[in-house]
């Protein structure tokens, strides 16, 4: 792992820890095991260092959409996409940490939301196909993100927080959330 990446980790870690406000350069600095001149080099200041995290979280949100077929159904690749999304977050709770504290920050850049928007493109081109087909509901493409996205947060806020989950509860989230959608 090379000195960025060291930072950009142990930046993750503090940040999703402490939070934003509560966590310094010279504490991110000193995780990274690198001296404050070698972390203002690669990051001139915290903003910037929060947006690369940001950026590379959503550049690996792509990956939910590996297996995201376009020839299977709108419902199938709504559930695929649903559930490949919360496993996304479970296995990377830091990720899920940062973007519950961030998400709707003003830190993060018009360049760095764009950049967000853009990982999740597939997810797009499924809900305006699904409203041209009248399988979704006839409802701004921005406001149905906002209620998936509010479902999607609330699940793994409740996640989280249990002992245990049972799969079924999974699945009764992606059920509950196609049968508000769809048309």
């Amino acid at each position: 792992m090379n000195k960025k990446e060291s930072i950009l980790l142990a930046a993750l870690s503090l940040l999703t820890e402490k939070g934003v406000h509560n966590t310094p350069m010279s504490a991110i600095a000193k995780a990274a095991g690198t001296g404050m001149g070698t972390i203002y080099n690669y990051f001139p200041n915290k903003e910037l260092l929060i947006n690369e995290i940001y950026v590379n979280i959503k550049e690996s949100e792509k990956s939910v959409f590996i297996n995201f077929s376009l020839e299977k159904p709108i419902k199938s690749q709504f559930e695929n996409y649903f559930s490949s999304i919360i496993d996304f977050f479970i296995n990377n709770p830091s990720y899920f940490k940062f973007m519950e504290q961030l998400q709707a920050s003003p830190i993060i850049t018009d360049e760095s939301r764009a950049v967000g928007e853009k990982s999740v493109a597939p997810v797009l081109n499924l809900l305006v196909k699904g409203k041209e087909e009248r399988i979704i509901k006839n409802i701004e493409i921005d406001e149905m993100l906002i209620f998936i996205g509010g479902a999607i947060l609330s699940y793994l806020r409740w996640y989280f927080n249990q002992p245990e989950v049972k799969p079924v509860s999974l699945e009764n989230q992606i059920r509950m959330v196609w049968d508000a959608i769809k048309e």
